[in-house]
């Protein structure tokens, strides 16, 4: 080992038991061959052991938690690169306090989430799982079609809970469904609404109006089980929810009671409050709910983006530059930090 390599560990879920990549499509080969650095996987702890990382300056971190007992006594590690957009997994409290800049991936799950927003207004509005269902009981099925009608977009309000990074992203690709945008989100940049024709709405209004709601928004204590039983209650009967964010942002006993009572349309859930589900969880029974396993946005796409997200941050904090995505901005006035990247530029001499 090199000490003055500079040294990325990578999560150990990152490899198979038989150390084969978990996802080739994530490639390795820019960290591989960039002059100067040493990389490692890590054996896959969780949450990750503060010993594990007491040699490393940087940690490209998959599903594995960093938490306050993960950070090295070392003072060596400067950057906690998520893979993807969700840092719920991390305690960014104690990454700030350490001087580690904890980044995230906007660009490489932009589209592909908002993809996975429009497919499930797709597939919920042309109710397209019934329809394959019934196809598959052959002429007793085809005799049933006119009685599952679809919904059609055009005039129809797309609500959305957030208009950041995913959000936005979600509305430009609805543009050509002719539909009304509304969106609820106190940080929401008024000119981006604006330009995407989006009405900013009150937190009621948004449950009130949208024919399909979709939740794009982070899961903070702010929005824990902010679409709860009262706001799901204010939903038109023949709305539609989606979810592809974080699980507890929904309360999902709530709004698998109104889906039994069928007091809305229905529902498209990438993600739950507990992953995965215990097997007799009562909305795994519901035919009027499409659920995936917080994986629909997972394509070839964008794990290599995410992965090329990841790699460009820790390689830009080698040369002493400020990555993109860093979540917790005030580590970047940080004097720890501050030095970590002075002495990184130093040692390149960039």
């Amino acid at each position: 080992m090199d000490s003055e390599n500079f040294r990325v560990a990578l999560s150990g879920d990152f490899r198979k038991p038989d150390d084969s990549p978990t996802y080739p499509d994530f490639d390795l080969e820019p960290l591989r061959n960039a002059p100067g650095v040493e990389m490692a996987f890590l054996e896959s702890n969780n949450p990750l052991h503060a010993e594990q990382l007491e040699d490393f300056d940087a940690l490209i971190l998959l599903t594995h938690r960093f938490d306050a007992m993960s950070v090295p006594k070392s003072g060596r590690l400067a950057v906690v690169a998520r893979f993807g957009v969700g840092y719920d997994t991390v305690d960014v409290e104690a990454c700030t306090a350490a001087g580690i800049a904890l980044v995230i991936t906007p660009d490489g799950v932009r589209r592909p989430v908002a993809v996975s927003v429009i497919t499930f207004m797709l597939a919920l509005t042309g109710k397209l799982l019934t329809k394959d269902a019934l196809t598959r009981k052959g002429p007793e099925g085809f005799n049933q079609r006119s009685e599952h009608m679809g919904v059609g977009l055009v005039g129809r309000t797309l609500g959305s809970l957030g208009i950041g990074n995913i959000g936005a992203e979600v509305f430009r690709m609805a543009k050509p469904f002719d539909m009304k945008f509304i969106a609820y989100d106190p940080f929401a940049d008024r000119k981006l609404a604006a330009e995407l024709d989006v009405e900013l709405v009150g937190l009621e209004d948004l449950f009130r109006r949208a024919d399909v709601l979709s939740v794009s928004c982070p899961l903070t204590p702010e929005t824990h089980h902010i679409v709860n039983a009262e706001r799901l209650a204010l939903m038109k009967p023949t709305a539609y929810l989606i979810n592809t964010a974080r699980g507890p942002i929904i309360d999902q006993k709530a709004l698998t009671k109104m889906l039994q009572e069928r007091r809305i349309a229905g529902a498209g859930l990438d993600v739950l409050e507990q992953e995965p589900p215990d097997a007799e969880n009562p909305i795994l029974k519901l035919d009027n709910v499409i659920l995936t396993p917080h994986a629909l946005c997972w394509t070839d796409q964008c794990f290599a983006g995410n992965g090329a997200a990841d790699v460009k941050a820790v390689l830009e904090v080698q040369h002493g530059r400020e990555p993109r995505g860093v979540v917790n901005r005030e580590v970047l006035s940080n004097e720890v930090w501050k030095n970590r990247l002075a002495g990184f530029a130093a040692r390149l001499g960039t």
